[in-house]
């Protein structure tokens, strides 16, 4: 393949100078997107020159850790399915990218679908993303692609979609030249299942209505707020939280905030700490943490967020899911999408910056905070966080 000529399935960088990691993720893109149907992975050769030659960059593994963050970093969505890996082709050290075409196209890199037209990228005509919605198989689409055939049209936020969401979800300069109808708006991100039969998908109605529930019964938040140690205790507070999960997230954040108050410790005349019993923006990433990575598919349970007076607990329906187990839950950067298109919208949404991180970005806030190591319960039925005092 590198003594070949760049085609459809092969793009070639000398570095990662200038511009080049942005070519390189569109080229992941573009490949993962696989427009021409060719259904076998497509290679991105680092190291080489556009002539096939080994260009002798060195390939240290910084630069490999910065090409596997390609998967990682939210930037593409879906995530792509690639290996990164350091080859030794034609006596010289080359890093090679094997991106596998996503199973839900399209993908996209920073609002924008991309795609091989020969050996150059280019921007999806709305054409392009029909025939790439078209390709996504019924019985390969996860839960939240799924549509729900009880559901209405009506029954999803026409206006916070037109208004908040799809401004977010592509690029303006993509959607000011965007001749595509709202139905063709809505089939391109996921929310109803096509234009032909404009059912919502559990996505549309986790993203856009406010009754989730009649149609995704365990879609919301169990909060209690227990004077003690044990669930026996007396409950100071209570809430059922639901809605779609951006304003279920905004709901719970703020009894959270709510219960967690800050005191304040004069230290001198002209100065004073201020402390909480949890730093509240590790709270944050594991309710949505929570939330995202939980299974909705039969099931009528809810999230369960438990405060007591010595820690709070957060239960999840669902154990770990694809690559990641029980083993090696929590993990830095260890990450797996049972509901990917979700993840897409909590991205969108500006819920989760960098996918993979958001135990090891708890972690360290509470570590900062002196409260104790989380814990984990992980069982092929749920996950259970405990945030301790």
């Amino acid at each position: 393949m590198l003594a070949d000529v760049e085609s459809d399935c092969i793009e070639r960088k000398e570095s990662l100078r200038g511009d080049a990691a942005k070519k390189v993720r569109e080229a992941v893109c573009a490949l993962a997107n696989d427009l021409p149907d060719h259904r076998c992975p497509g290679v991105v050769f680092v190291g080489a020159t556009d002539s096939g030659h080994p260009s002798n960059l060195p390939i240290t593994d910084e630069l490999l850790r910065t090409l596997a963050d390609i998967k990682t970093d939210g930037r593409i969505v879906p995530p792509p399915s690639m290996t990164v890996e350091k080859r030794s082709v034609l006596g010289s050290e080359l890093a090679v990218l094997t991106v596998q075409p996503s199973d839900s196209p399209p993908v996209r890199f920073e609002g924008r679908i991309w795609i091989r037209v020969g050996p150059r990228r280019a921007i999806a005509t709305g054409q392009d993303e029909r025939i790439l919605n078209e390709r996504r198989r019924y019985l390969d689409r996860t839960f939240d692609c799924r549509p729900n055939r009880a559901a209405r049209l009506e029954d999803l936020n026409l206006r916070f979609f037109q208004e908040e969401y799809l401004p977010r979800a592509v690029a303006p300069d993509v959607l000011a030249a965007n001749d595509r109808s709202p139905l063709q708006q809505l089939a391109a991100t996921k929310m109803i299942a096509s234009t032909e039969a404009p059912v919502p998908t559990a996505l549309g109605l986790l993203s856009l209505c406010s009754r989730v529930r009649d149609y995704i019964p365990g879609a919301y938040v169990q909060f209690l707020r227990i004077a003690g140690p044990t669930p026996l205790d007396p409950i100071l507070d209570e809430a059922l939280i639901d809605g779609a999960f951006h304003t279920a997230i905004a709901r719970v954040e703020e009894r959270l905030a709510a219960h967690n108050h800050t005191s304040v410790d004069f230290i001198g005349p002209d100065r004073e700490v201020r402390s909480q019993p949890y730093p509240q923006a590790a709270l944050q990433q594991l309710v949505r943490n929570a939330l995202l990575h939980r299974t909705y598919e039969g099931t009528h349970a809810p999230v369960r967020v438990y405060w007591f007076s010595d820690r709070i607990e957060i239960q999840s329906p669902g154990g770990p899911f694809g690559s990641v187990t029980a083993a090696n839950f929590g993990d830095p950067g260890l990450t797996d999408y049972r509901n990917p298109a979700l993840a897409e919208a909590f991205r969108v949404l500006g819920f989760a910056q960098q996918f993979g991180f958001g135990i090891q970005i708890a972690r360290q806030l509470l570590s900062r905070n002196g409260n104790p190591e989380l814990k984990f319960s992980v069982s092929p039925t749920h996950v259970l966080t405990t945030v301790r005092l």
